[in-house]
């Protein structure tokens, strides 16, 4: 329901010795940053993390039916324009802000948190097929309220690091077994 914070990041680079991102000291995240979204996140670090915790990335559908819900909002909250208690967006703070700061007034109508502005969001999508390039979802901390709506797509190749960049993620469901239906 959530980014992925700095301090659930640091628990895979210790577990598997990944590169930090390039603004912690050594491998820890600096205290005051352990419950912001990771950013400095490569894609190719998102789905390595991802892996490792047994879950994936979004697609980008899956993405935005999660910030959208079925009613067609323009906002993950609504149609009402974005403001610092819904999102953080508009270089109103001048960087990220913890995780879940602007819940429950900017969460999806399916409780997702930050659905809209905090860090661009790492999909699995390619904006083309065959162009490397990854398809990015929500806006972030630097973007307008143009940028923050459920349907803004923003794309980026997947080797580059960014202070705007950072990712969440699914978790897979098991599928149900003849062995085990019914239970």
């Amino acid at each position: 329901r959530t980014e992925v914070t700095n301090e659930q990041f640091a628990r895979f680079v210790e577990a598997t010795g990944h590169g930090p991102p390039q603004h912690w000291k050594g491998n820890v995240p600096p205290d005051e940053l352990r419950d912001h979204p990771a950013v400095y996140v490569r894609w190719h670090d998102a789905v390595a993390y991802a892996r490792w915790a047994g879950v994936r990335l979004p697609t980008e559908e899956e993405w935005e039916k999660a910030a959208r819900g079925i009613d067609g909002r323009i906002y993950p909250w609504g149609d009402e324009p974005p403001d610092e208690k819904r999102c953080n967006f508009g270089m109103n703070v001048k960087s990220t802000t913890p995780v879940g700061e602007c819940s429950p007034q900017g969460n999806s109508p399916c409780g997702c948190v930050d659905m809209a502005g905090n860090v661009w969001e790492w999909t699995t999508s390619e904006w083309e097929s065959g162009s490397g390039r990854r398809v990015l979802r929500g806006g972030s901390f630097g973007g307008d309220q143009g940028l923050v709506r459920c349907t803004f797509r923003y794309y980026y190749y997947p080797h580059p690091r960014h202070v705007y960049f950072g990712f969440r993620v699914v978790v897979v469901a098991s599928p149900v077994t003849s062995d085990l239906w019914p239970l």
